[in-house]
């Protein structure tokens, strides 16, 4: 009777961590909405209306949400930290946890129950890449998804070497993939591929659906305690330090 109870758990899911905008809701095992924009928006003005517009259209009444899932980190700066404001806010108002989901997870959680290793590859600039590698192993009726790389700041020859090294076909995702697929073609020596358009993108379905296995291992967290995960400094960081 309480793995039913589980089963019903609500949470509503935010990812603002690059170019995308998504907000999703889900009950359960089933997806009750999902509102994506990868459009020339700041996330600051599209965020809230996309959150309103779902909460409209479904009836949702964010009292009945039992966990905030949101893309941790890395990503854009500006990014990650409207969405963090925007589930701290909300955790705040309504009194409930968050669930921290690691971006480059969540991107990988987009190709669920494939053989192959899985490796999404965000722009991080300079030349580098946010990152990871991962596996799905099968566990009963399900996959679990697997690090053999955790997420990290790189640079792409050095994930492209780790990939060849590992000897294992692998797909590639992300917003990393038209800036540097000429790279991945001049230095992968083992299997690859390109992941299609309706996966190679951030989704909150897939930071709901992973925010929902966190939730039922009890991997949650206060607003308060809620902080992005950004792996490196900001530019502007960088450039205070360097100037002093």
């Amino acid at each position: 009777m309480e793995e039913k109870k589980d089963e019903k758990k609500k949470i509503l899911a935010i990812d603002s961590s690059g170019l995308v905008a998504s907000v999703a809701v889900m009950c359960g095992d089933e997806l009750t909405a999902e509102y994506t924009v990868n459009y020339k928006k700041t996330h600051s003005q599209t965020l809230l209306p996309m959150l309103e517009e779902v909460k409209k259209m479904t009836d949702l009444d964010l009292d009945s949400v039992d966990a905030i899932a949101v893309a941790a980190g890395p990503g854009s700066f500006t990014g990650l930290r409207i969405g963090s404001a925007t589930a701290k806010g909300l955790g705040l108002a309504l009194d409930k946890p968050l669930v921290a989901v690691p971006t480059v997870d969540g991107l990988a959680f987009n190709l669920y129950g494939t053989e192959k290793y899985v490796c999404p590859i965000m722009d991080a600039r300079r030349n580098q890449v946010y990152t990871g590698v991962y596996r799905f192993e099968r566990q009963g009726e399900q996959y679990v998804l697997k690090a053999v790389k955790e997420q990290c700041a790189v640079s792409i020859d050095e994930i492209i070497d780790f990939l060849n090294e590992a000897g294992e076909e692998v797909v590639f995702l992300g917003d990393g993939v038209p800036v540097f697929r000429e790279n991945i073609a001049a230095g992968s020596k083992v299997p690859y591929s390109f992941a299609p358009a309706h996966m190679n993108r951030q989704r909150a379905a897939s930071i709901a659906a992973l925010g929902m296995v966190y939730l039922k291992q009890g991997k949650v967290q206060t607003a308060a305690e809620h902080a992005p995960e950004y792996l490196r400094m900001s530019q502007a960081e960088r450039e205070r330090i360097e100037r002093s």
